[in-house]
């Protein structure tokens, strides 16, 4: 999920199963799994027309309609979701393992095929499927700027804590919200994780699948964990990895986030770029290096470069920097921008274009529309902006990377339309053992946050990473996280207890 980012199967259409979906789709309310009404013929009695997806070999892509709301779904118009799957290469395989993607406001589409591309076996036992959430990628989308409009959003210095600076960015926040409701008002206080899990059930029934199997990173985690409450029984296995706090709510997990996205700059990336003077001249020490960049988003406060359309200010600069810190493959990217800037004048245009790619990169309006949707509506929010002026004084000076913008997107959430979502309290009830991934230095989510997460998810299993702060770690290169989820979604086999993992080495520069 952002610093307020993105961090990555089933059988055909199946006739004659209208009675069995019936049956096997009820509709919860939020405190009561399985209580209410029948999901309407309509929905249920859809089939599947899978064809060949634009993208990845091997995907294959149809469109379900769901209701905008599951609680009233005779009101409103329906909404079209976007629908994915990877074939089992295998013969009798496991079932069905479910996806969803991070943000929230990530594209679900692709993501079977990546995984089968990254783990073969998985791959073979599985359908894997997944989806564009409501609101996101080719289902029905919320709109709520144009890059034009969005292009105040984060553009600038959110350092500066003047007067008239705190004012601009309230005003930035309040306009994008209010554009969020008068362009899709009506839509918004249904794009909420709860209503999402409700798509997803839809999606298993259709699919023929008594129950499914999950894996999910970032965001997805709390939307696994919120369709393992409302349909415990339709949950065979479930792999949480680098887990959000689905254990409370949006506030109290962003307020988190400063101190973990400077923790893992300090600790991690300036002591690796410190340790690769000779490579990237930036400073022997951590310290030196951090005082280097400082001065580097000084001087681009004053003097902001451009490349072509790109402009690297220090509010993207710290962006691209933050953006850069999910994965330490990425490290020596970063790196290497942050060089390219040192010697702007001296350096190629290929050069310069990386560079600017990281550090001078645009938000994109579409993935923040849903970020907003969600986050702001799952759960309350205090609705003072003065008060979050206060807040957030501190983080913008002490934890700034991340911190110095957490007004913004506070601001949002404090001037959001629509109302918060039903509750789902997250217990572990009925559930198999669910297995959770999080390194200790994870920038996005966070390891007290997991932690916490850990707790309320009772009977759950999770694996510490040790020595590491990648986001994201299964199927990414560790042997002995890829081992542990392999045994589990393939045998069975979950860890007797908590346990953990060393992290993978650090990387190292090209020569």
């Amino acid at each position: 999920m952002p610093p307020f980012r993105t961090p990555r199967r089933a059988a055909a259409a199946v006739a004659g199963l209208v009675a069995a979906v019936c049956a096997a789709t009820a509709l919860p309310a939020a405190a009561a799994p399985e209580a209410g009404p029948a999901v309407p013929g309509r929905y249920a009695r859809q089939h599947l027309d899978w064809h060949p997806c634009d993208g990845p070999a091997g995907l294959e892509c149809a469109r379900m309609a769901v209701p905008r709301d599951w609680h009233h779904p005779g009101a409103g118009p329906d909404l079209d979701i976007a629908v994915s799957r990877h074939r089992a290469a295998g013969a009798g395989g496991r079932g069905v393992l479910m996806m969803a993607a991070g943000g929230p406001g990530g594209s679900g589409l692709a993501r079977p095929a990546d995984l089968a591309r990254r783990s073969p076996a998985v791959a073979t036992a599985y359908d894997i499927v997944s989806f564009d959430q409501r609101g996101v990628g080719r289902s029905t989308r919320v709109r709520c700027q144009t890059p034009e409009e969005f292009a105040g959003f984060l553009t600038g210095d959110a350092r500066d804590r003047s007067p008239a600076a705190l004012r601009r960015t309230l005003a930035t926040a309040r306009s994008f919200a209010e554009d969020c409701g008068r362009r899709d008002g009506a839509l918004l206080p249904y794009l909420t994780t709860e209503q999402t899990v409700r798509d997803m059930d839809l999606f298993r029934s259709l699919l023929g699948a008594r129950t499914v199997s999950y894996y999910g990173a970032s965001y997805a985690t709390a939307v696994g964990a919120y369709y393992a409450t409302l349909f415990p029984h339709r949950v065979e296995r479930a792999v949480l990895d680098s887990n959000v706090g689905f254990d409370g709510s949006w506030q109290r997990f962003g307020l988190g986030q400063p101190k973990s996205f400077q923790r893992r700059f300090e600790q991690d990336f300036l002591p690796w770029l410190a340790r690769y003077d000779d490579v990237y001249h930036y400073g022997r020490t951590a310290a030196a290096a951090q005082a280097k960049w400082e001065r580097q988003r000084r001087a681009l406060r004053a003097h902001p470069v451009t490349f072509g359309k790109a402009v690297i200010g220090p509010d993207r600069f710290d962006n691209g920097t933050s953006d850069a810190l999910y994965s330490a493959d990425r490290f020596p990217v970063l790196a290497s921008a942050l060089a390219t800037l040192d010697h702007w004048d001296r350096a190629g245009e290929t050069e310069r274009a990386r560079a600017a790619g990281l550090l001078g990169r645009a938000p994109d309006p579409a993935f923040y529309a849903e970020y907003f949707s969600v986050t702001c509506a799952d759960s309350p929010w205090d609705r003072d902006a003065r008060a979050w002026v206060r807040r957030t004084a501190d983080d913008a000076a002490k934890r700034p990377l991340v911190g110095a913008r957490a007004l913004a997107f506070a601001a949002v959430c404090a001037s959001w339309p629509a109302p918060a979502a039903p509750k789902v309290t997250v217990t572990g009830a009925g559930l198999p053992t669910v297995l959770m991934l999080n390194s200790v230095h994870d920038p996005a989510t966070y390891y007290e946050a997991a932690e916490r997460a850990h707790r309320a998810l009772r009977g759950s299993r999770l694996v510490t990473v040790t020595g590491d702060g990648d986001h994201g770690q299964y199927a990414a290169g560790n042997p002995c996280v890829d081992g542990v989820v392999d045994r589990y979604l393939l045998d069975g086999r979950a860890p007797a207890r908590d346990m953990t993992c060393p992290g993978k080495p650090l990387p190292v520069p090209a020569a």
